[in-house]
């Protein structure tokens, strides 16, 4: 399968299905009790293949009103990693069946977060293909 083929698969619409925005929501609900005291919302966007490496995005949002520093957004790998609601799991087998036979989605991981500007931070999920 090629990168265009991906890229045709992997739509933003597609992708909204997959982490559909209310589950920013659902995170903080767990997490704080209240939805509204998140300070991001989170979109799952597509960066790409490279050679044997998918890569998607886990976007975080500045929400109006709110401040988005790296100090809030750096130990969030490793909390996403795990998390039932992020389902990071689910959304690399979703990937995989959207894919087909004739690719497989095997590993994935989450990268360090990255600030993109002042009001969006990424967090890369590396998906190796086989």
């Amino acid at each position: 399968m090629d990168t265009n083929t991906i890229e045709a698969i992997l739509t933003p619409a597609t992708l909204q299905n997959i982490f559909p925005k209310e589950r920013t929501n659902d995170f903080f609900e767990a997490l704080f009790g209240d939805a509204d005291e998140g300070s991001y919302t989170i979109e799952l966007g597509y960066a790409g293949v490279n050679q044997n490496t998918l890569t998607l995005e886990l976007k975080l949002h500045e929400r109006p009103g709110c401040c988005l520093v790296c100090n809030l957004t750096q130990g969030l790998p490793q909390v996403f990693s795990r998390h039932p609601i992020i389902n990071v799991s689910g959304i690399v087998a979703d990937v995989d069946a959207l894919l087909g036979d004739s690719i497989n989605c095997k590993e994935w991981s989450l990268g360090h977060t990255e600030q993109r500007q002042k009001e969006m931070h990424v967090i890369p999920i590396s998906i190796t293909l086989g």
